[in-house]
């Protein structure tokens, strides 16, 4: 039988070929959220970082001020402000009600970390998410200044017309 219960078959938890593969299990468990021995702080700044380094595009090369020579600090600014919004979101879903739930372990995750959710280290994941979200549109605003990438930038940024 290739699919069968976690642990207790009225929950709904099931070990498939997909969810339990070596493949899978390995991925999932060297993600921040779930890699043994970070502090709840590290994993916020891991998990921020590329979400303010992806954000900042949007923002900056289809955005409305494309053409004119503020396009890059209006998408850093607007970055920056969607990552406070999100660690705002973050912060009142650590402090509402009881607190995070504690994942338990499953047939993908084998040992979740406590200390994330506690409301205590959902703060501390909180406030790491927003200075890497931050940390990350900036180095992202550098890179699109840099003499390398700006021409791509006015290509992608000047050549969209948006209507």
């Amino acid at each position: 039988m290739t699919v069968h219960p976690v642990a207790d078959p009225t929950v709904g938890n099931l070990a498939t070929p997909i969810n339990s593969s070596y493949f899978t299990k390995a991925f999932l468990n060297a993600l921040p959220a779930y890699r043994p021995a970070l502090s709840p702080n590290r994993r916020g700044l891991e998990v921020g970082m590329p979400h303010g380094f992806f954000l900042y595009g949007p923002f900056a090369l289809p955005g409305p001020l494309r053409p004119t020579e503020y396009a890059t600090t209006a998408g850093l600014l607007a970055t920056i402000g969607l990552v406070t919004i999100l660690t705002i979101c973050l912060s009142i879903y650590g402090t509402a009600g009881t607190g995070p739930n504690v994942q338990p372990p499953d047939a993908t995750i084998d040992n979740p970390p406590a200390d994330l959710f506690t409301k205590a280290g959902w703060a501390e994941f909180a406030s790491g998410f927003w200075l890497g979200g931050c940390g990350g549109a900036a180095f992202a605003w550098f890179l699109a200044s840099t003499a390398l990438v700006s021409p791509l930038v006015d290509l992608v940024g000047g050549g969209w017309s948006g209507g």
